[in-house]
């Protein structure tokens, strides 16, 4: 199908909108990312450009690291003036500057490109398409469609991850009174393995990493003999999953999940993945027969050996209905090639000292829908100066806040775990249920804007571990919800503590006499922030109202904390406690709901009875009666949970 002319060209913007429009210094510059898989002009995401002028080098070594195969630079978007028209047409010429430098190519970029500008003043975004380089001037697209809801949908239900783990022990040998000859005789050695890649007796054995409970495709065997290397996988023809039942051809859509809750389609975390490993057949049959044979190749002088570690990880994307065969060798050997380059340009200046400890991870950010690739060096701590300030540099260019730590390694995708019936509950080895206020029924606030927890937590309760603490323990409940939030957000490895670790907690830092530990006494939010304190260096925020009419006054100001911190909030009452998770708030007339964990509940893991007997849910301020869910009690006090700054 021919692509669209620019006059019925069509802009798909998948990524949110406030990535586009965020940081509206004059001149600066984003990368759009789209796939040549998915319709043209269809935006996925942004990278910010962080090197000046731009230094297109350091740029394209940098994408070429982060971006998965399957994905692409699709065009360019700046903040400009009032000439939207002028301002777009330098990111056009960046954007095709960029795309060269990463193909390491200086041909003409014959593709159609998209432009943008965005306006500094206003925040209006004007897309335009460049039809060629050799034209300068851009033509303007009337219908843009952003399609933020549907975004992660698109792209996992018609699309899979392939994941190839290749560790290499590489020696090279160079003359010892040579030194200087080292770079070059290592530089030879990796250029030997990429040869290897594309040898007919390569062997590429392809099976599904996520081992269902019903029937499991078996592998599929791919040989090097076969493969159409150079192929521009975009343009293959993709295959309708019912002529790969019949076909020699296999899709991926073969080693993919026939069927899975529509839950689970929306993000890279449970897309569809397929293992890729690489074997050489050495044992190939021959027609002939013959003795083995043993070549010596005497040194002419001293030789030197060094064995450099390379542990390749590439993960790359694909359509499930692209041919197997070329999505190896138009996807993943290609990114395979382009890391072990990467590999070998970082490990070149160390090469005859120690060798920086490189390991490749791999991560899904919130607002990014695809995956992005990082390549840390574990000679340091994930708190040592050096790694963090390479953590804040991907947060700039990702344009993620710099408060949390959302590229640590302990956030990295899992793509060893082989059980699809598994859960992070059980991951961690606790019986909690995570998340429960999803799903629920809405607060009944018509006009309101609902401002929530970010991220995810566990639900405590009493009666919880066997433990009776019926009438006294709501506040340690709440605080352990509390220390779940930062534990699954990756703060704290600590485990969540006990009523009485979190009591002698309080007796360590002299808050409380011995007599407290073992103890049914209550505590309220001033114990909760020196135990958040002492355990995790978390600060806190305590508000006090003298009785909970007041609470809905302060709507406005707790809607900023879900939107700025994001963290659970205890309510403290009298004697008793709340978790306070959201705010719906109707600023025109006032109306406002809270959306509440009552840890008062005593009964089981029940995600359906804790929610319809109210135990998780909204709570309007003032109902159809008049009555407050607060007013049973004279004094509140508020415990707000401050979000480290940390990266």
């Amino acid at each position: 199908m021919a692509p669209p002319s620019c006059e019925t060209a069509t802009v798909r913007v998948l990524c949110p909108k406030l990535l586009l429009s965020s940081g509206n210094q004059p001149g600066a510059l984003q990368w759009l990312i789209g796939s040549p898989f998915f319709p043209p002009f269809t935006v996925v995401s942004t990278f910010r450009c962080i090197h000046q002028s731009p230094d297109l080098d350091q740029e394209s070594d940098d994408l070429r690291k982060l971006l998965p195969k399957g994905f692409e630079v699709i065009g360019g978007l700046i903040v400009g003036d009032s000439d939207a028209e002028k301002s777009a047409l330098e990111a056009v010429r960046a954007a095709r500057r960029l795309r060269k430098s990463i193909s390491e190519g200086g041909e003409l970029d014959d593709e159609k490109i998209v432009g943008a500008s965005v306006d500094a003043g206003t925040g209006a975004i004007h897309f335009f398409i460049s039809k060629t380089e050799k034209l300068a001037k851009l033509e303007p697209v009337a219908s843009i469609v952003y399609e933020e809801d549907k975004s992660g949908k698109y792209l996992w239900e018609n699309g899979c991850l392939l994941h190839c783990e290749l560790p290499i022990k590489l020696p090279f040998y160079f003359p010892a009174s040579s030194p200087s000859e080292s770079k070059k005789m290592f530089s030879e050695a990796v250029d030997a393995v990429i040869t290897q890649f594309k040898e007919p007796n390569v062997v590429y054995i392809a099976e599904t990493l996520k081992k269902a409970s019903g029937d499991v495709p078996k592998p599929v065997v791919l040989r090097g003999k076969d493969f159409g290397f150079g192929a521009d996988a975009s343009n293959i023809n993709r295959l309708p999953a019912a002529e790969d039942q019949v076909s020699d051809i296999i899709s991926c859509s073969h080693l993919c999940l026939n069927s899975k809750p529509a839950a689970l389609v929306n993000s890279a975390e449970n897309a569809d993945k397929i293992q890729i490993s690489l074997m050489l057949n050495r044992s190939e049959k021959s027609p002939t027969s013959g003795a083995p044979v043993a070549e010596y190749f005497p040194a002419m002088e001293e030789a030197r050996v060094i064995v450099v570690d390379l542990n390749l990880d590439v993960l790359t994307y694909a359509p499930k209905e692209l041919p197997l065969m070329h999505a190896v060798s138009n996807l993943v050997i290609p990114a395979l090639v382009d890391q072990l380059y990467s590999l070998k340009k970082i490990i070149l200046p160390h090469l005859l000292m120690e060798h920086p400890q490189l390991r490749i991870y791999h991560f899904n950010p919130p607002g990014v829908l695809h995956p992005i690739t990082t390549v840390y060096e574990l000679n340091y701590g994930e708190t040592e100066m050096k790694q963090v300030d390479v953590r804040k540099s991907l947060h700039m260019r990702l344009g993620l806040p710099l408060d949390r730590p959302l590229l640590r390694t302990a956030n990295a995708l899992d793509l060893s775990v082989n059980d699809d019936s598994r859960s992070n509950t059980k991951k961690r080895g606790s019986i909690q249920l995570k998340d429960v206020h999803i799903g629920i029924p809405s607060s009944g606030v018509s006009e309101g804007v609902a401002s929530v927890i970010q991220g995810s937590y566990e639900y405590y309760h009493y009666l919880q571990d066997s433990f009776d603490d019926s009438g006294w323990g709501c506040a340690y409940r709440s605080l352990q919800t509390i220390i779940s939030w930062f534990r699954l957000q990756h703060y704290t490895s600590i485990s969540v503590p006990s009523h009485r670790e979190i009591q002698q907690t309080l007796v360590e830092i002299g808050d409380k006499d011995p007599s407290f530990v073992g103890s049914r006494e209550w505590i309220g939010a001033i114990e909760l922030s020196f135990v958040l304190d002492k355990l995790l260096g978390v600060s806190c925020k305590i508000m006090n109202f003298r009785s909970g009419s007041e609470l809905p006054e302060k709507c406005r100001e707790l809607a900023l904390h879900f939107e700025t911190q994001g963290t659970p909030i205890m309510i403290g009452g009298g004697v008793l406690a709340y978790t306070l998770l959201g705010v719906d708030y109707d600023e025109g007339s006032g109306d406002c709901a809270f959306l509440i964990l009552d840890p008062h509940y005593t009964g089981g893991e029940d995600h359906k009875k804790i929610v319809n007997g109210g135990w998780c849910g909204w709570k309007k301020a003032i109902d159809s009666k008049g009555k407050s869910f607060f007013l049973h009690n004279k004094f509140y006090n508020l415990l707000l949970p401050q979000r480290p700054n940390m990266v």
